[in-house]
């Protein structure tokens, strides 16, 4: 567990926090392993119908890896999509995806479905972090996206907020501000934690 981050947030104190992040995130190992139990975690609770489209991401930065989970959503009948930047400060916005069709760099240099793959509209997103306490915030990377497409799709109507990282990347508190969006669950290759938010990953309020 990362230690020192305390709740209060100025620029200079997340900077800080994500410096600090990114170096423990940088030393995992074994990063396959942990994916492939990430996958099981989240599977022996997953109750999502699947009528329900689920959103991952192409990982990069040493995130942990979506995509045995994806796969197999996939294979259950899930319409998975992946995340794309459609400009600054604005919320991103999903293309669908399947394992095994190709992509495009977009960007930050992240791969992303093209322009010419439909737009889905997510039920539950696998959101990626630099850091998670367990009250149920993240550290993201400064651009704000998740935070305004969360917003944005609350205010729309329901939709789930599973955060994914390793078990390594836990702090004690998760330095915020008044727009960061709180998560409903956060899964690690170790366990699904519950937050206020939602019991369980149902569809339901």
């Amino acid at each position: 567990m990362i230690s020192g981050m305390s709740p209060a947030a100025d620029a200079s104190d997340k900077a800080a926090a994500r410096r600090s992040a990114r170096a423990v995130r940088d030393a995992i190992a074994d990063r396959a392993a942990a994916a492939r139990s990430l996958a099981e975690v989240v599977l022996a609770e997953w109750t999502q119908p699947t009528t329900a489209c689920v959103t991952g991401y192409w990982p990069t930065r040493g995130e942990i890896d979506p995509r045995p989970l994806l796969s197999v959503l996939s294979e259950r009948g899930h319409t998975i999509g992946l995340p794309v930047v459609a400009g600054p400060a604005q919320p991103l916005v999903f293309r669908m995806w399947r394992p095994g069709d190709a992509l495009v760099e977009g960007s930050f240099a992240i791969m992303t479905p093209p322009e010419t793959a439909p737009e889905v509209t997510p039920d539950a997103l696998l959101v990626p972090l630099l850091a998670f306490d367990r009250r149920g915030f993240r550290l993201g990377y400064g651009g704000g996206f998740y935070d305004r497409t969360l917003a944005k799709l609350r205010a729309a109507g329901h939709v789930y907020a599973l955060g994914v990282a390793f078990a390594a990347q836990q702090v004690e508190a998760v330095p915020r501000t008044a727009s960061d969006e709180p998560l409903d669950a956060l899964a690690t290759e170790q366990e699904l934690i519950h937050f206020e938010r939602a019991a369980s990953l149902t569809p339901e309020d």
